[in-house]
């Protein structure tokens, strides 16, 4: 199944700019406002009411003072949970972002989901090498492909390692912003859900890399929604589609990317799923990542 209605989010106790991600993250920018914590825990409280009032199963976990994790707003770049049961970790790029990996919250979740393993692929950061979890990858659960644009933090020599590991088929390709500048995480710019993918299309320079993503994205189903450069800088590609409890399909982003979308690509994307939407303008513009960058998806069966 390509969507779960189960969910991970982690409610923070700092969040802030990082300073150590926002070199490669151009979708960063440092705010003049003082109680961005406050502001930001305002916005992921209603965040998870509004999930939860769809139908969601959302499982918060409260993040720690201590160590200092600025960005543990976004646990889908440290985990993946998928449906035979593995639990993945993954390589990051900063410091501060590596304090994020918690055994407590996996054997938390192990008290209700069932886990047959854990692949732990965080050794490759004694080499400087990353795979941000599915920031970096945007995977097709039903195809088992692995779409993944390179960039310091999402290197393919770690990508093939998941895909060895996991079953899934690797495709790698370049991707930049406006002005020349690798794109940091594929989930900015792309999303796939059941019959539809989002994807901006002017990020992928090379027309070969272009082309051969365009195929199997229609050999696999997928009507293709472009979006644009603008429309990915309000991170209308950050969406995820997710289950409800009555087996309803949700598509989930930020109010800034909805209201980003003209009335013909809404109109293609509510064929497949009813969108809901938040809020979250405080989190985007100090992290840099937006909705679906705030959900960990779990794959897990239930004990």
């Amino acid at each position: 199944m390509q969507t779960t209605n189960e969910l991970l989010m982690i409610r923070p106790v700092d969040f802030k700019f990082n300073e150590q991600t926002a070199g490669n993250n151009k979708f960063q920018q440092a705010s003049d406002e003082e109680n961005v914590q406050a502001l930001a825990l305002k916005e992921f409280d209603n965040f998870v009411s509004l999930l939860r009032e769809k139908g969601v199963n959302v499982t918060v976990i409260n993040d720690t003072p201590e160590p200092e994790t600025p960005d543990s707003i976004f646990p889908n770049n440290w985990v993946s949970f998928h449906e035979n049961g593995q639990v993945f970790l993954y390589p990051m790029f900063s410091e501060n972002r590596r304090r994020e990996r918690r055994n407590d919250i996996i054997e938390s979740l192990g008290k209700n989901f069932a886990i047959s393993g854990i692949t732990d692929l965080s050794a490759h950061e004694q080499k400087s090498v990353y795979l941000e979890g599915t920031g970096s990858m945007v995977l097709d659960r039903e195809n088992k492909i692995a779409y993944a644009c390179l960039s310091v933090r999402t290197d393919q020599k770690v990508l093939e390692d998941f895909c060895a590991q996991s079953g899934y088929r690797a495709i790698p390709f370049q991707a930049v912003d406006a002005e020349g500048f690798p794109i940091y995480h594929t989930n900015v710019m792309m999303c796939i859900g059941s019959g539809f993918t989002v994807i901006c299309l002017d990020a992928i320079p090379d027309e070969k890399e272009r082309k051969t993503i365009i195929e199997n994205l229609s050999s696999s189903g997928h009507e293709i929604v472009e979006i644009s450069y603008d429309q990915m800088n309000r991170f209308a590609g950050n969406m995820l589609q997710v289950q409800n409890n009555n087996g309803d399909l949700l598509l989930i982003m930020s109010e800034q990317a909805y209201l980003s979308l003209n009335a013909s690509q809404i109109e293609r994307l509510e064929k497949y799923s009813q969108i809901v939407h938040s809020p979250i303008y405080t989190i985007e513009k100090n992290g840099g990542g937006s909705a679906r960058c705030m959900l960990a998806e779990i794959h897990l069966g239930k004990k």
